[in-house]
C-alpha cells in the first residue's frame, strides 16, 4: 500500500497546506535573489563616486546656482541604508561661516538629487515641474546662509522598491521627437529630481539599425520604406506601420545617434540604468527577398483606412527562425560598440497591438525563449523588460495559458513586466502577480499627449502600496508610462513620490502642502479649490481610459439628419447628463448611438466653484507662473465642457427644425473656440507655434523643413492616412488644446459642419455627410501641408482674459 495512507489525516492536511506555502516562499526567495543579483551587477556598472557626485552638483547648479555652496553631496554605501538605496538629509557640521549648510548623502547620484528635491519641497516650500506646466517655484527657498535646519540627526528616506521607471515607448514620438540636447538636459534633470533611475532610452536606434541591416545586405533605399517619419518612429519600431511620414534623412540619423550618446552619458553619470531597445522581429520587406527561406510573415492591418500596403502590414521575422537570433545578436553588439556596456535591461514588445500567429502555449513559449536568446547571446545577464499593455488591450487572446507561456519562457528573474495601466486596470490582481514574474506598478494616465485635466489621485496614492504589501507580491518598482508629458503636474509629482512612501499618504494634507509649494505661499482660495478638484477632476473612478474627446478637439463624424438612427430623446437625455454627470455611465453603456460622447466623470458646477476660487486668488498670485498655468488650464477645461453642451443644443435645435436656435448655438460653439484660442495665446505653454518651430529647428535644408513640419502638423490632427471622403481612423487621437490649432484647424472644421447643417435645415434636406467629409478632409490635408507661421510668444494677460471669459459664460 502507498505510504501516503499510513499518515494520520491531520498530518496529511498540514502537508497539503504547507507544500504550496513552501513552494510560494521558495519562488519569492528565488525572485528576491534574482533581483538582488541583478541590482549588484548594475551597481558594478555605475561610474565612480566622484563622477556621480559631480553629476549631482551639475543638477543643483542648473536648478539653483545661487545655492551651489549651500549643499554638500556625498555618495554612501547601501550598508548605511540597511542594504537598500536611500538618501539622508542632515545639517552640515562645521563651525566655519563659509561651509555648506546642508549635507545630502545618497547611495547613488539619483538618491542625492532625490534628497535635494525632498529637502527643497518639505523644508523650503519649493516646487519643480516641467517648464511647460509652469516650471519651478523656488522663490520660497531662503537665501544662502539662511536655509532651514534639519532636526536632530537628520532624516533617512529609503526606496520601498528598487526602481522608479519612466516613459512609454510612444512618448518619444508624442513628446520628445523634436528635442535637442538643451531640452533633453532639462528632462534628465527633472528625472533625477523625481528619483527616476530606470528610464527608457530609445533615441537614435534607427542609426543602429541602419548599420546592422547593412550587414544583411539591406540598402539605405530599402530602409526608406521601413522607417517611419520622425513623428512616427514609435509605431514603425513596433511594426504597426512603415514608411508613413518618411523617409529619414542621413542628417536625421546622424544627429539622433549623437544625441543618444549625450543622453546615455548623462543618465549613466547620474547613476541611472538606461533601458535600451532590442530586436522584436520587425524587418524590412527587402529581407524576405534576400532570405527567401526565412520564416517571414506579413502582419495584419493596423488602423489604415483600407488596408493600404504602402503603410500597413509590416513584416515579422518569426523568433523561431535562426535568422532572428542572428539579427538580434548583431543589434545588441552594435549598441554595445556605440554606447559601451551601460545596461543589462532591454525593452522588447513583439506583439504590441498585434497578435501572434498562433495561440498554442508551446508556440508562444518558443517565441519568448527566442526573443530572450537574441538578447542573452551577447549579454549573458540580459533582462527582458516588456510592456504589459498587450494583456489589457488584447485580453481576448492573452488568456492565462498564453500569459503563463510567455511570462515563463525565460529564466526566472530575467523578465520584468510593466503593469502599464495599473492606475485603472491593474493586471497583477487578475494574474496572480503576473504568475510570479517581477513587475513594475505603472501609471499610464495620458493618451496621445492630449491636454485634459484628469487623474485618479487616490489610486496613485494607494495603488503602489497595496500592490507592494499584497500577499506573494512580485512588485519591484513604480513607473510613469504616460504617452505624452507636460500636463497635470500634480499627478506626476505625487506618482514620483510613491517610490519613497512606505505608508499610506494623507492626501488632504498633501494637497495643502502641494498648493503652498506650487505657488510659493499659502492662499486659502486655491487650497479650497484643490480640495474640490481632488474630489472631481482628479477622482475619475469610471474605469474609462481618458482620451480627450471633447467636441472641439475631436469633432464628431456622424449624420444628425432626420433619417439618422439617433433619436431626439437621446439628445435630450445627453444634454441633461452634461449638467448632471453622475448618471452618465448608465445611459451611455446601456444604449449606443452614432454620436460619440465626450468623457465626463465629474460635476461641472463643482469645478466652476473651484475656478471662481482660482480667479479670486488672482490679486495675490498674479506674478506666479505656476498659478497662471493652472488658471489657464482650468478655464480652458471649463469652457471646453461647456462647448460640449452647446454642441448638443445645436443638434437638438436641428432635430427640432429650429433654424434660429441652430444658428444661435452653432455661433456660440464657434465663438467658444475663438475665445479659448485667445486664452491659450496668453500663455507660452499652450502654443502650436512652439511645436512647429522646434520641428523645423532640427532641419538643415528646405526639404527637411517641409517634411518635419508636415510630420508635426499631421500627428496632432489627421495622424494617419485618409481617402477623399474617409478620415483617418486615428484622426484627433493626439489632439491638442493649443492656440493656433484651435482657430487655424478646429474652427474651420466646425464652421464647415454647421454651415452645411443650417443649409440642410433651411432647404428641408438631409445633412450631406459625404460632402462635408470631402470638404473638411480636403481642408485638413491642405493644412497639414501648410507652411504658415504661428506665434511662439504669448500675447495678452491670461488673468484678465480668464476673468472676462468667466463673466461672459458662467455668471
Amino acid at each position: 500500500m502507498n505510504s501516503y495512507y499510513n499518515y494520520p489525516k491531520f498530518l496529511i492536511l498540514i502537508l497539503l497546506i504547507l507544500i504550496p506555502l513552501c513552494s510560494s516562499a521558495s519562488l519569492l526567495n528565488q525572485e528576491s535573489q534574482a533581483i538582488e543579483s541583478l541590482l549588484n551587477r548594475l551597481d558594478a556598472k555605475k561610474p565612480s563616486l566622484s563622477v556621480q557626485e559631480s553629476a549631482a552638483n551639475g543638477v543643483l547648479q542648473r536648478l539653483l546656482p545661487s545655492h551651489l555652496s549651500s549643499f554638500e553631496f556625498k555618495i554612501i554605501t547601501k550598508d548605511v541604508c540597511g542594504g537598500s538605496n536611500c538618501f539622508r538629509i542632515s545639517n552640515y557640521k562645521s563651525s566655519s561661516r563659509d561651509s555648506p549648510e546642508i549635507m545630502i548623502q545618497g547611495t547613488t547620484a539619483i538618491e542625492i538629487t532625490s534628497g535635494l528635491h525632498w529637502y527643497l519641497k518639505y523644508w523650503c516650500g519649493g516646487h519643480v515641474s516641467w517648464d511647460k506646466t509652469g516650471g519651478a517655484q523656488l522663490a520660497s527657498v531662503p537665501k544662502p546662509g539662511s536655509l532651514p535646519s534639519v532636526k536632530n540627526e537628520g532624516v533617512v528616506i529609503q526606496r520601498t522598491v528598487p526602481w522608479n521607471y519612466y516613459q512609454n515607448v510612444v512618448t518619444s514620438s508624442y513628446s520628445y521627437v523634436w528635442w535637442d540636447w538643451e531640452r533633453w538636459e532639462k528632462e534628465i534633470d527633472w528625472m533625477a529630481l523625481q528619483g527616476v533611475n530606470l528610464p527608457l532610452a530609445f533615441t537614435g536606434q534607427e542609426s543602429i539599425w541602419q548599420k546592422v541591416f547593412s550587414e544583411f545586405n539591406i540598402t539605405k533605399k530599402d530602409l526608406n520604406d521601413f522607417f517611419g517619419g520622425p513623428a512616427y518612429l514609435a509605431w514603425a519600431r513596433m511594426g504597426n506601420l512603415h514608411g508613413w511620414g518618411g523617409p529619414l534623412t542621413q542628417n536625421w540619423l546622424n544627429k539622433q545617434l549623437i544625441l543618444q550618446k549625450q543622453i546615455l552619458t548623462r543618465m549613466v553619470e547620474l547613476g541611472m540604468t538606461p533601458v535600451l531597445p532590442s530586436f522584436s522581429g520587425n524587418v524590412p520587406a527587402a529581407l524576405k527577398a534576400i532570405f527567401p527561406s526565412a520564416n517571414i510573415s506579413r502582419l495584419g492591418d493596423w488602423n489604415t483606412v483600407d488596408g493600404d500596403p504602402q503603410w500597413c502590414c509590416t513584416y515579422l521575422l518569426d523568433p523561431s527562425d535562426p535568422l532572428f537570433i542572428e539579427i538580434g545578436e548583431a543589434f545588441i553588439k552594435q549598441q554595445v560598440k556605440e554606447y559601451g556596456d551601460v545596461t543589462n535591461i532591454y525593452s522588447c514588445d513583439t506583439f504590441n497591438e498585434n497578435s501572434p500567429p498562433s495561440s498554442d502555449p508551446t508556440y508562444i513559449s518558443s517565441l519568448g525563449s527566442a526573443v530572450y536568446k537574441a538578447m542573452s547571446k551577447v549579454d549573458k545577464e540580459a533582462v527582458w523588460l516588456m510592456q504589459g499593455w498587450l494583456f489589457y488591450s488584447n485580453s481576448s487572446f492573452w488568456k492565462p495559458p498564453q500569459m503563463k507561456a510567455l511570462l515563463h519562457s525565460v529564466p526566472f528573474g530575467k523578465m520584468i513586466v510593466l503593469d502599464l495601466f495599473a492606475d485603472v486596470k491593474p493586471i497583477w490582481k487578475s494574474s496572480s502577480q503576473f504568475y510570479g514574474t517581477p513587475y513594475i506598478w505603472c501609471m499610464l494616465h495620458n493618451f496621445g499627449g492630449n491636454i485634459e485635466m484628469y487623474g485618479i489621485l487616490d489610486a496613485v496614492a494607494s495603488g503602489p502600496i497595496d500592490a507592494r504589501i499584497s500577499k506573494n507580491s512580485t512588485m519591484i518598482g513604480v513607473g510613469m508610462c504616460m504617452e505624452g508629458i507636460e500636463q497635470n503636474p500634480i499627478v506626476y509629482e505625487l506618482m514620483s513620490e510613491m517610490v519613497f512612501r512606505s505608508d499610506a499618504l494623507q492626501l488632504e494634507d498633501w494637497l495643502i502642502t502641494y498648493s503652498r509649494r506650487r505657488y510659493g505661499k499659502a492662499v486659502k482660495q486655491v487650497e479650497t479649490a484643490w480640495k474640490i478638484l481632488h474630489h472631481t477632476i482628479y477622482n475619475c473612478t469610471d474605469g474609462i481610459a481618458d482620451h480627450n474627446t471633447d467636441y472641439i478637439v475631436k469633432f464628431p463624424d456622424w449624420d444628425p439628419s432626420l433619417s439618422s438612427r439617433f433619436e431626439m430623446s437621446e439628445v435630450n437625455q445627453m444634454q441633461k447628463l452634461v449638467e448632471i454627470p453622475r448618471n452618465r455611465r448608465f445611459l451611455f453603456h446601456e444604449k449606443s448611438s452614432p454620436l460619440p460622447q465626450p468623457h465626463l466623470w465629474y460635476n461641472t458646477q463643482d469645478v466652476l466653484r473651484a475656478l471662481k476660487l482660482f480667479l479670486d486668488a488672482g490679486n495675490e498670485l498674479a506674478g506666479s507662473l505656476t498659478y497662471r498655468y493652472d488658471l489657464v488650464d482650468l478655464t480652458r477645461q471649463s469652457l471646453s465642457k461647456l462647448a460640449n453642451q452647446v454642441y448638443l443644443n445645436a443638434i437638438a435645435a436641428f432635430r427640432d427644425g429650429d433654424a434660429k436656435a441652430l444658428s444661435l448655438h452653432s455661433r456660440k460653439f464657434l465663438q467658444l473656440i475663438k475665445d479659448i484660442d485667445i486664452l491659450l495665446a496668453a500663455d507660452d505653454n499652450f502654443l502650436l507655434g512652439t511645436w512647429l518651430e522646434s520641428a523645423k529647428k532640427l532641419a538643415v535644408n528646405a526639404d527637411e523643413i517641409k517634411q518635419y513640419e508636415w510630420n508635426a502638423r499631421t500627428q496632432v490632427t489627421m495622424w494617419y492616412d485618409n481617402t477623399k471622403n474617409v478620415q483617418s481612423q486615428l484622426h484627433d487621437y493626439a489632439n491638442k488644446f493649443w492656440s493656433g490649432i484651435l482657430e487655424g484647424y478646429y474652427l474651420p472644421r466646425a464652421s464647415m459642419f454647421f454651415t452645411r447643417l443650417l443649409k440642410s435645415l433651411k432647404e428641408n434636406k438631409d445633412f450631406k455627410l459625404e460632402e462635408w467629409r470631402k470638404e473638411w478632409i480636403t481642408f485638413s490635408n491642405k493644412w497639414q501641408a501648410g507652411l504658415e507661421l504661428y506665434p511662439v510668444k504669448a500675447q495678452g494677460d491670461a488673468l484678465v482674459i480668464a476673468n472676462d471669459l468667466y463673466q461672459k459664460y458662467f455668471t
